[in-house]
C-alpha cells in the first residue's frame, strides 16, 4: 500500500489545543458499519454501547516527566526527551540541538552534572544518554510532561494529559483514547455488564511521526514494550466482544496473539490486510495523516475510514491527541 493513500487534508483549526472539559463531554462519532450512517454522540455515552459479554481493555501506562531542560558546562541550553531505558544505564532520547552536543558531553542541572550524552542511534535523530544516578529521581526533580509537537498551547493542568487510571510512569506520550474516560463512565460500563481490564504499553513519541517511506512495507516500525496481566488475557478469551481503548491496546493484544508472549517488546505494524485475532471494536481519537495509527484504523474499518473522517471534519470534530473520538467496529471482511 502506498503511504499517500493515508493522506487527507487536516486544517490547522481542527487540531485540538485544549482537552474537552469535563473529560467525558468530548464528542464521539459512532460507526456501526458500512450499511449504517454514523451517529453523533458524546464519550459519556460509551456505557450505552456496551453490554454483557463485552470486555473493555485500557492502557494504564502513565506519561513520564521525560522532558528535561538541561545545560552544558559552558552554559548552552540543551533539551533532552527521555524515551526508554536500554542496557548499562543508557536511555534512548531525543537531544536538541543535537549537532552542538557531541558524544561525551556532560549536561548539568542546578550546578551539578546529571547526564552524559552518547552516540547516535540509527538515522532517526535518537541518541544514547546516561543519567548520573536514578533517572526517575532526575525526572521528578527536573522533568516536565512532554506534550505532542502539534499542541502549541500550555495546559493549565497537566493531569489532563494523563488517564484517570494511569499507573506506572513508563510512557513518553499518553494513550490518548483513554483521556476521555472518567471513573464514573467506567463504573457505568461495568453496570452495563461489561468487564473492564487493564494492560500496559509504553507509548513512544514515534507515535506522532508520519510515515516517511513511500510504501508502508518500507517503513521501519518503532518498538514499544507491553505487559498484559493473565487476568486480562483470560477475560479476552472468554469475551464475546473485545473493545480496545486506543491503538496502543490493539497493538498489545494483537502482538500477544501473534507471539504467544504476554510481556515483550513489539514492533508490530498493523496495516490493511492484517487479520485481527482479538480486537472487535475500537475507541480511538482522530489521527495524523500518513501515520502508523491511521494505517491501523484503515486495517480495522477498511476504506470507509476516509468517509468517517470527512464526516468528522464537516461536523467540526476536534482532531489528534486532545480532540474528540470515534467508536468503530471491525470491518466485516476481517
Amino acid at each position: 500500500m502506498r503511504t499517500a493513500e493515508l493522506s487527507y487534508e487536516l486544517p490547522e483549526a481542527a487540531i485540538a489545543q485544549q482537552p474537552a472539559e469535563p473529560r467525558d463531554s468530548s464528542r464521539l462519532l459512532v460507526d456501526r458499519g458500512p450499511a449504517t450512517p454514523p451517529e453523533h454522540r458524546q464519550t459519556r455515552d460509551l456505557p450505552e454501547l456496551l453490554g454483557p459479554g463485552d470486555v473493555l481493555v485500557v492502557n494504564n501506562s502513565r506519561v513520564m516527566p521525560a522532558r528535561l531542560r538541561l545545560a552544558k558546562a559552558t552554559g548552552g541550553r540543551v533539551e533532552v526527551l527521555l524515551l526508554e531505558p536500554g542496557d548499562g544505564g543508557w536511555w534512548s532520547a531525543l537531544v536538541r540541538p543535537g549537532r552542538r552536543v557531541p558524544p561525551g558531553t556532560e549536561l548539568w542541572f542546578d550546578d551539578e552534572p546529571v547526564m552524559e550524552v552518547g552516540e547516535r542511534i540509527g538515522d532517526d535523530g535518537r541518541r544514547w544518554v546516561r543519567p548520573i544516578g536514578d533517572p526517575h529521581a532526575l525526572m521528578d526533580q527536573a522533568g516536565e510532561v512532554p506534550l505532542p509537537p502539534y499542541v502549541t498551547e500550555e495546559l493549565s493542568d497537566l493531569e489532563r494529559y494523563q488517564t484517570v487510571y494511569a499507573d506506572r510512569p513508563v510512557s513518553a506520550a499518553a494513550p490518548t483514547a483513554g483521556l476521555h474516560l472518567t471513573e464514573a463512565v467506567l463504573d457505568r460500563c461495568r453496570a452495563a455488564g461489561a468487564v473492564v481490564c487493564e494492560l500496559e504499553l509504553a507509548v513512544g513519541t514515534a507515535t506522532f511521526t508520519p510515515v516517511a517511506a513511500d510504501n508502508l512495507d518500507d517503513h521501519v516500525m518503532h518498538t514499544e514494550m507491553y505487559r498484559i496481566p493473565e487476568a486480562t488475557l483470560a477475560a479476552c478469551v472468554r469475551a464475546e466482544r473485545v473493545v480496545a481503548v486506543g491503538t496502543t491496546v490493539v497493538r498489545a493484544l494483537e502482538s500477544a496473539a501473534a507471539t504467544g508472549s504476554a510481556c515483550a517488546p513489539t514492533d508490530l505494524f498493523i496495516t490493511p490486510g492484517h487479520r485481527f485475532a482479538v480486537v472487535d471494536a475500537l475507541l480511538t481519537n482522530f489521527h495524523l495523516p500518513r501515520s502508523s495509527l491511521l494505517a491501523l484504523l484503515a486495517a480495522f474499518v477498511g476504506p470507509r475510514w476516509r468517509d468517517l473522517y470527512a464526516v468528522a471534519l464537516a461536523e467540526g470534530y476536534r482532531f489528534l491527541s486532545l480532540g474528540d473520538a470515534m467508536f468503530c467496529t471491525k470491518s466485516p471482511s476481517q
